[in-house]
């Protein structure tokens, strides 16, 4: 039987653990809240729009070139633990940013405080390719 040597353990070891970080920031292990696609998103949203609170956690400066759900609330990431009164724990939060890196540390944080939230896998990019409404 071949043995493995030291350099291929470590390597598979570097590989493995590269791969749980991958898996840890996209909100895919460890995550006290919610994945949501887009299209489950969507679908919540029109159920229970008046117990959500759809929070967009990116720069004023995307919402001007890419534009936002309707209805959402801006409060950049940098902003949201200064700002966090302007949210009701009674109500459910659905988390946005560009790309869905940036709503995982959002979502990560408030599910911390108690709040029961949702991430929008993708965000704003995956809801547009669904062609969710979008307005500038």
């Amino acid at each position: 039987m071949k043995k493995i040597s030291p350099s291929n353990i470590i390597l598979i070891l570097l590989l493995g653990a590269g791969f749980l970080y991958y898996l840890y920031i996209k909100g895919l292990i460890f995550a006290n809240f919610d994945n949501l696609d887009p299209k489950d998103a969507y679908t919540l949203l029109q159920k229970e729009r008046d117990r959500i609170i759809l929070l967009d956690v990116r720069t004023s400066e995307e919402v001007k070139t890419d534009g936002k759900i309707p209805g959402s609330v801006l409060i950049p990431l940098d902003q949201l633990p200064n700002k966090i009164d302007k949210l009701d724990k009674n109500k459910k939060i659905l988390v946005y940013c560009r790309s869905g890196t940036r709503s995982v540390s959002a979502s990560r944080f408030l599910s911390s405080l108690g709040f029961k939230v949702y991430n929008i896998k993708g965000g704003i990019n995956g809801w547009k390719s669904e062609n969710l409404p979008v307005e500038k």
